[in-house]
């Protein structure tokens, strides 16, 4: 049961092309979002389609995975752990934000532009 206390797994859809920047300490990050889609049926029984945006954060051979393959539309899939912080922007305002830190990522099916044609 200890490995299932901050443990979350979600697929989805890349969002933007990945971020990624290298470190002064040679450590590569990768930053990205990911859309997930929940359908359910609303009370006219009209379906209806929920989607949630989440930030993903991945570091080292992990990041380096994300540099190499990943791309705005490809299905994938992530394991991580959720993490919050805080920081002050310039003008001295304190924002939050919650983000998914992937140790596992795996490539899923085609992206939704690869049905395109590309003529």
């Amino acid at each position: 049961m200890s490995t299932i206390r901050n443990k979350v797994q979600l697929i989805g859809n890349v969002g933007n092309a990945p971020e990624i920047k290298n470190l002064e300490t040679g450590k590569k990050v990768a930053s990205f979002s990911i859309a997930t889609n929940e359908f359910f049926k609303n009370s006219k029984g009209e379906k209806v389609q929920n989607t949630q945006w989440h930030t993903i954060v991945a570091w080292g051979k992990t990041a380096e995975i994300v540099e190499q393959y990943l791309g705005k539309g490809k299905e994938i899939a992530i394991e991580g752990k959720l993490t919050s912080r805080s920081y002050e922007t310039n003008e001295g305002e304190k924002r939050y934000v919650t983000e998914v830190v992937a140790n596992e990522i795996l490539l899923l099916g085609n992206s939704r532009n690869d049905n395109e044609s590309d003529s």
